[in-house]
């Protein structure tokens, strides 16, 4: 029985210390709330929050849906990667933010996020409620080309912010990383959660 007990005790003792000593590959900004500034309106017009995601871990990521390389190959990857993680997906929330909002339109952001995978939510504000919120994630953008011809293009920000479950602000993931290592960070939110 004492044999038992102290093998039981060597084994729960191991898999606390892996959960513990798991390096995230994405940057840590746990010390960031980014979460609070996130107030903006989803494609069917509803004002939302963190709050509103509350038990799911978190991707915001900010873009544009005329975006011709950054944005449709991050929500791919992310699309592909709720895939991989078969019924846990349903505890993950993508949210793609338009930094766009005057060509950005609720029915075109309806569309682009269907395109990819009808559980992503596109938010959008005006102008100067886009503004705030990038600035509060320090996201820099700028139009460039033909600004007054409306036929320009945006230089932005293309990583991705994590939050875990509670809506706290976790990791920034830079544009690029490899889907093994943006899994294993998402799955490891999703095992501090379970």
């Amino acid at each position: 029985m004492r044999k038992q007990l102290l093998s039981l005790l060597i084994a729960f003792s191991l898999c606390l210390f892996a959960a513990c000593s798991y390096r995230y590959n994405g940057v840590d900004i746990s010390n960031k709330d980014y979460g609070a500034a996130l107030r903006l309106s989803d494609f069917n017009g509803q004002p939302r929050s963190m709050a509103d995601f509350k038990g799911k871990v978190v991707a915001v990521f900010f873009g544009y849906t005329q975006c011709p390389d950054v944005c449709p190959t991050n929500l791919a990857a992310f699309r592909d990667l709720l895939h991989k993680l078969g019924p846990d997906a349903d505890r993950v929330a993508v949210l793609f933010v338009t930094l766009d909002p005057e060509r950005d339109n609720p029915i075109l952001l309806r569309t682009y996020m269907g395109a990819f995978d009808p559980r992503f939510l596109a938010l959008r504000g005006s102008l100067e409620e886009t503004a705030r919120v990038a600035k509060a994630f320090n996201v820099i953008y700028a139009k460039q080309g033909d600004v007054a011809g409306g036929r320009y293009t945006l230089d932005h920000t293309a990583s991705t912010y994590l939050f875990d479950a509670q809506g706290k602000t976790r990791l920034l993931e830079r544009y690029g990383e490899t889907p093994e290592r943006l899994e294993a960070d998402l799955r490891q939110l999703l095992k501090e959660t379970s």
